[in-house]
C-alpha cells in the first residue's frame, strides 16, 4: 500500500508538471502571435515613412512660403521612424509603444496640417504625382489601421490568458509580462488623416 501512495503523488506531479508545461507553451504562443502581428504593423508604417518624403517634395515646389510646415512633417516623421525602431524591437513593452503611439499622433497631427494648407494650392492639388501619392497614403493608413486592429486583438489575448487564474501563476514565474495596446490617444487621431485633393 505504501507504493500506491507513492503511485498517485508522482502522477499528480505529473499532472501539474504537464499542465504548466502547456501553459507555458500557450503563453509562448500567444506572445509570438503579438509579436508577429506588430510586425505587420511595422511594416505598414515603413512604407507610410517612405511615402511621405515623395509627398513633401511633390508639394515643395507649389508651397514655397510654406517651409515650417513641411520641415515639421519631416521632423515628426523622423520621430516616428525612430519610435517605430524602437517599438519593433520590443513589441508590446509598455514605454516603447507609448513612444510609438505619440510619435505617431505627432505625425498625423502634422500631415493633418500640411493636407489643410494644400487646399489652398489648386494646383499642388491637380498634380499627378499629389494624387498618386493620396492614393497611396489612403490605402496605407487603412492597412495600418486593420495591421493595429489583428496586434490588439493578439495582445488582448495574451493579455487575458496571462492574467487568468492559474495561468498568472506560470505567467508570473516564466517571466511573461503584460503586453501594450497599439492605440491611438486622441479622438481625432483615430480617424487616417484626410487626403483628398478633388
Amino acid at each position: 500500500m505504501p507504493g500506491t501512495g507513492l503511485l498517485i503523488v508522482g502522477a499528480v506531479v505529473v499532472v501539474v508538471a504537464l499542465y504548466f508545461v502547456g501553459v507555458y507553451n500557450k503563453l509562448v504562443r500567444l506572445r509570438n502571435r503579438y509579436k508577429n502581428a506588430f510586425s505587420q504593423i511595422d511594416v505598414q508604417l515603413k512604407r507610410r515613412y517612405d511615402l511621405i518624403p515623395n509627398l513633401v517634395e511633390t508639394a515643395k515646389g507649389y508651397m514655397k512660403h510654406e517651409r515650417e510646415t513641411l520641415e515639421a512633417v519631416i521632423q515628426a516623421r523622423n520621430e516616428a521612424v525612430s519610435a517605430g525602431q524602437r517599438a519593433a524591437q520590443s513589441p508590446g513593452d509598455p514605454e516603447a509603444m507609448r513612444g510609438l503611439t505619440g510619435a505617431e499622433a505627432t505625425l498625423t497631427g502634422a500631415l493633418g496640417r500640411l493636407f489643410a494648407l494644400v487646399e489652398n494650392y489648386p494646383d499642388l492639388k491637380a498634380n499627378q504625382n499629389m494624387l498618386a501619392l493620396q492614393e497611396e497614403l489612403t490605402s496605407t493608413e487603412n492597412k495600418i489601421a486593420f495591421a493595429r486592429q489583428a496586434y490588439n486583438d493578439a495582445v488582448m489575448q495574451y493579455n487575458t490568458t496571462r492574467e487568468s487564474f492559474p495561468q498568472s501563476i506560470v505567467a508570473n514565474m516564466g517571466g511573461f509580462t503584460e503586453a501594450q495596446l497599439f492605440e491611438i490617444e486622441e479622438p481625432e487621431q483615430r480617424e487616417a488623416p484626410r487626403v483628398s485633393f478633388s
